[in-house]
């Protein structure tokens, strides 16, 4: 079994290519400069782990984990356009640097050359990964929908906050793995462990970026600290502050939430931190976590296989970026 830092490797070594004609520049260049930011490349690399979980890693592996690190990128593109990011992993986000207009159609580009990779996958097990990538690519567009939904509303519950997480996040990574188990010959019973494990994951992996995008370092974090703050984003920090704020605090808090300016971020935190919701998302990123391991432990493999997975969802909740 590799580990993900080996898989890493491989896969930049087969993915940092040129995936897009040269003319029109203006059109292809913004599409290949999101992909030339980097980022941890978590979700192709999951793919590939899904596959070597059941067996060794078959050439239509690289294929679909090429697939599935093209369209994340596409939510990337749109994502920072709707929530007017100014930056993605420190650098420039692609509306910033060319334009809305262009990163719309640099974002649709990036989409079709995932399904261009898609379709090099073997064509036995091909509808059956057009399922998961389609249904999950319908699921990431609502969660983004149900995002910006929350914006509006004065409350959202918790419930409903992890409902849209698993959307927009979650359920990417499960289908990555789950690619890759079909792709390796796992069982259905087997495949829904490791989704069920991706999708916890992903859960307590965003408890972690909500709980960085408030308290973690910008120069390691590769994002404006606060920036869901000055959104109005329902994080599972703001929700907790609503629940366990005392009287003056949840007034205050209230206030805020129509107010912009430097203040804000800093009198939000201030009360964050008199909550205790610090503390408290870092049990629940906890809570999450064993549930995933509890669903990676029933997957029918030897213990030694499962490794490497253990190993990176370990890194992954206890990331400082």
């Amino acid at each position: 079994m590799q580990s993900f830092e080996q898989l890493l490797k491989a896969f930049e070594d087969k993915f940092n290519v040129r995936h897009f004609p040269k003319q029109p520049s203006t059109l292809y260049d913004p599409a290949q400069y999101i992909l030339g930011i980097g980022g941890k490349r978590v979700r192709p690399v999951l793919c590939l782990m899904g596959n070597e979980l059941f067996d060794e890693i078959k050439p239509s592996a690289w294929e679909a984990a090429a697939a599935v690190e093209l369209f994340h990128n596409f939510t990337l593109i749109h994502d920072d356009i709707m929530d007017q990011a100014p930056l993605r992993r420190g650098m420039e986000t692609v509306h910033t640097k060319y334009g809305t207009n262009t990163a719309i159609l640099a974002g649709d580009v990036v989409m079709i050359m995932a399904y261009e990779y898609l379709r090099k996958v073997d064509p036995l097990i091909l509808p059956h990964i057009l399922t998961i990538f389609n249904k999950t690519s319908l699921e990431v567009s609502e969660g983004q929908q149900l995002d910006m939904d929350f914006e509006k509303r004065d409350w959202v519950s918790l419930d409903e906050y992890v409902h849209m997480i698993t959307l927009k996040t979650s359920v990417l990574l499960a289908a990555s793995l789950s690619i890759g188990a079909c792709i390796g010959g796992a069982g259905e019973g087997n495949a829904q462990h490791l989704y069920d494990f991706g999708k916890n994951l992903g859960i307590a992996f965003q408890v972690q970026d909500d709980y960085l995008d408030a308290f973690g370092d910008p120069a390691k974090f590769g994002k404006q600290v606060g920036g869901d703050i000055l959104a109005n984003k329902k994080t599972f920090l703001m929700i907790r502050a609503m629940e366990s704020a005392s009287g003056s605090d949840k007034s205050r808090l209230t206030e805020l939430l129509n107010e912009t300016g430097e203040h804000k971020v800093k009198e939000v935190l201030q009360i964050f931190k008199r909550s205790g919701v610090d503390e408290w998302a870092v049990e629940l990123k906890n809570k999450y976590l064993d549930q995933a391991y509890t669903h990676l432990e029933a997957i029918a493999v030897m213990n030694k296989r499962k490794e490497p997975l253990k190993e990176l969802a370990a890194f992954l909740v206890q990331r400082d970026h």
